[in-house]
């Protein structure tokens, strides 16, 4: 079997890889006619361990399917560029992708603002983009007439419906407020959440925002509390949302945060303090309490490749591995579909999957031409961090 990564990979040699610009996974015996899946992502940084999440599980999805004979006689390639977080680099980087290297399908786009930059370039080049992660609603419901860009990840306005639903049912909340990141998946979720409240007829304590860089934000929850706030809706990456835990835990404030997935992507749960495992947060997938054969499976299969993976503490994020596995599965069968790597003819094969047993779900029609996210609000679960691992709440 010929794989795509290094069975040594360690995680001291992931960072290291991560710092370069430009890396290719490929074995150094690997035929030069292959069939190439480009990934941008986040591979260095605060998000590195989001990016490592997806490389492991697309990587294992790969050598799955070149096992199995590869794609059109071809064996499959993953090429990977580091977008830094910065949408003009992930820009950078798809061009470059798709018009040197000839990538049938690119993956990425971690942060939504990176996955907004690449969308109006992936349809006009007319190449299939797959988004294992950033849950923007405009990044699929983007308004192209022909529209290339696929997602098994979350989606804001799902999430939204659901975070309410969560404040309200669980927690009785009556006046939320809102705690955003101050980008378009901020915006984005300001849109859902606002939604989500007046289809229930509730109003909102006030709509505040938090900067990539803040290390205060108890101005901005002092407004919330202020105004009677009795939850918190928070959306943010990692290390915003540890400012805001360690902002409450510095005000004595206890209200309910419940969360998007964004602390998961990363060391949060040592960055926030104590007040981390406070967090509940919404995520597609985890390893930890599920008993489904497939799950097991997949764990086994990522401790054999990853041998610094004991258990599924260590695979954190979950929906990271998950969501490219399964994405990764689902673009095969769409290139089979096809009979080729001619980005519309791959297109067409998405809509013409018909089902497949995945790591999350098993997918039944899982593309439209009028929908193309594959996960829906009927996928999420609600978790919280336990000494470090996500584990579902109960």
């Amino acid at each position: 079997m010929k794989t795509i990564l290094n069975q040594k990979f360690t995680r001291r040699s992931f960072a290291g890889l991560a710092l370069a610009t430009v890396t290719a996974f490929a074995t150094p015996g690997l035929a030069q006619d292959t069939i190439k899946i480009g990934l941008i992502a986040s591979l260095s940084g605060p998000s590195s361990k989001s990016g490592e999440a997806i490389t492991r599980g697309m990587a294992l999805a790969i050598d799955e399917i070149n096992a199995a004979g590869g794609l059109l006689g071809k064996q499959v390639e993953m090429i990977r560029r580091d977008d830094e977080d910065n949408p003009g680099k992930g820009l950078t980087a798809a061009r470059e992708l798709v018009q040197r290297e000839g990538v049938a399908v690119l993956f990425g786009g971690l942060q939504t603002p990176v996955s907004l930059a690449l969308v109006p370039y992936m349809n006009q080049a007319k190449v299939p983009f797959m988004g294992p992660w950033a849950a923007g609603t405009p990044i699929t419901q983007n308004g192209a007439e022909e529209n290339y860009v696929f997602r098994v990840s979350a989606v804001d306005e799902m999430v939204d419906v659901a975070l309410v639903e969560r404040a309200v049912t669980v927690h009785g909340s009556k006046n939320p407020g809102m705690m955003l990141i101050n980008n378009p998946w901020g915006e984005s979720n300001e849109k859902g959440l606002t939604a989500a409240l007046e289809a229930k007829g509730m109003p909102t304590a006030g709509i505040e925002r938090v900067e990539a860089n803040d290390i205060d934000v108890v101005p901005q929850l002092t407004r919330l509390k202020e105004a009677g706030a009795d939850a918190i809706f928070m959306v943010a990456n990692v290390g915003p949302s540890a400012q805001v835990m360690k902002s409450l835990e510095r005000m004595g404030w206890d209200v309910p945060v419940i969360s998007h997935w964004g602390p998961a992507g990363g060391r949060f749960s040592e960055l926030a303090g104590p007040r981390a495992k406070d967090v509940e947060m919404i995520q597609t997938f985890t390893f930890s309490g599920n008993d489904s054969p497939k799950a097991a499976a997949t764990l086994d299969a990522l401790m054999a490749k990853f041998p610094e993976i004991k258990g599924p503490a260590d695979v954190t994020p979950a929906v990271g591995i998950a969501n490219a596995y399964d994405a990764m599965h689902l673009t095969a069968l769409a290139i089979q579909n096809a009979g080729s790597t001619d980005g519309p003819a791959i297109r067409q094969g998405f809509y013409d999957i018909d089902s497949y047993d995945g790591l999350i779900k098993t997918y039944s029609t899982p593309f439209t031409p009028e929908q193309h996210d594959a996960l829906g609000s009927e996928d999420y679960v609600f978790t919280r961090f336990i000494d470090g691992e996500i584990i579902p709440i109960k």
